[in-house]
């Protein structure tokens, strides 16, 4: 049995681009702990209590900051922008001016190109016993996003077994901008298996379907009767290896799910029964894109464990893909004088 603990801070003190790095370890009363960096104010490390009061770090990760920054998958546990998913050909228009951004996912840019904020060190400033706020300045023409932005992300963790993270950005010009976060979650813990046995829940009675090139066309298609529908708690194995076409175009689920729940009600939900643990999640976000770890890029994560395909799947709450060249979509234009403000909650505990 793995026994889990978070990773020595002293493994993170590092300087990247002249900027030091860190990690922060936070404790609640129920003795849930998380740990966070400052490297793509990121989520590193979230230890949960499982059915058998044993402590599980169901968040893969490295225990390095070198394992983050040599690793093939780039976005574990990071905060992802600009425009967090796929923005087609890579340019989109603003008030019929063109904007060109650097393409790093085929013809596509993905997760605000190869430069995004999963790779920025943050100024950081612990403002409570157990929240952080991570603050970055993307400066005008970065990876070809117009307008200086400056975007404050921060995490809390409650006595509730609560990670609230909650974005918010300005900006001095017209810009897109679209913020989420990519931390990959395995419940029965992390480099345990994979998450083919996780039985979810997506309330949501819509999807968002994609082309092959996996950039969304544009409908928004019900989900009954397709693989996509979560609305009953179904095991991810039951559907994954469906023949449909949208889950061939993706190799397993690399979808969004349109959100019509409130803060206050969950968005989407993962159960592990080898665990017990439940995850909630409840967000402002308009959908929950769900990804099952199908590009996993076989890195050595934290307790020596190697990510595998499926090891470890994404709840990201976020604006639709492509939303700069889709009119339908809603709106992900941030301008002067306006604030970006969203929340994300990943909510843990024991089913009953």
């Amino acid at each position: 049995m793995t026994i889990y603990k978070l990773p020595d801070t002293k493994a993170f003190e590092s300087c990247l681009n002249n900027k030091n790095t860190h990690l922060l370890t936070f404790v609640n009363r129920a003795g849930m702990q998380i740990a966070v960096s400052d490297y793509g104010a990121r989520l590193v490390s979230a230890l949960v209590p499982d059915k058998h009061g044993n402590l599980v770090d169901v968040v893969l990760g490295f225990d390095t900051i070198t394992g983050y920054t040599d690793a093939g998958e780039q976005y574990h546990g990071a905060t992802i922008g600009r425009y967090a998913n796929r923005i087609a050909h890579g340019s989109f228009k603003i008030n019929d001016t063109p904007f060109t951004l650097a393409q790093n996912n085929g013809e596509n840019s993905l997760h605000g190109g190869p430069n995004g904020f999963h790779t920025k060190v943050w100024d950081r400033q612990v403002s409570l016993q157990k929240q952080v706020d991570f603050c970055y300045i993307s400066p005008d023409g970065e990876e070809g996003f117009p307008g200086t932005v400056n975007v404050n992300v921060s995490y809390e963790l409650t006595n509730e077994n609560e990670i609230k993270i909650r974005f918010r950005a300005t900006t001095d010009k017209k810009t897109v901008i679209n913020l989420t976060n990519h931390a990959y979650f395995n419940l029965n813990g992390e480099g345990n298996g994979d998450i083919l046995n996780h039985i979810l829940q997506i309330p949501a009675t819509t999807y968002i379907p994609i082309n092959s090139k996996q950039i969304p066309t544009g409908e928004l298609l019900p989900v009954e009767n397709t693989a996509f529908d979560f609305r009953t708690p179904k095991k991810i194995v039951e559907s994954i290896n469906s023949p449909e076409e949208q889950i061939q175009y993706a190799q397993g689920y690399d979808h969004g799910f349109i959100n019509q729940s409130t803060i206050s009600t969950p968005a989407a939900t993962a159960y592990s029964q080898e665990s017990g643990i439940l995850l909630e999640v409840y967000t402002t976000q308009p959908s929950i894109h769900l990804y099952t770890g199908n590009f996993l890029s076989n890195d050595l994560g934290k307790s020596g464990h190697r990510y595998l395909r499926h090891g470890g799947f994404c709840f990201e709450a976020q604006h639709y893909p492509d939303s700069p060249n889709q009119k339908n979509f809603p709106n992900v234009i941030l301008a002067p004088g306006e604030e970006l403000d969203q929340t994300i909650i990943y909510k843990f505990s024991l089913k009953k």
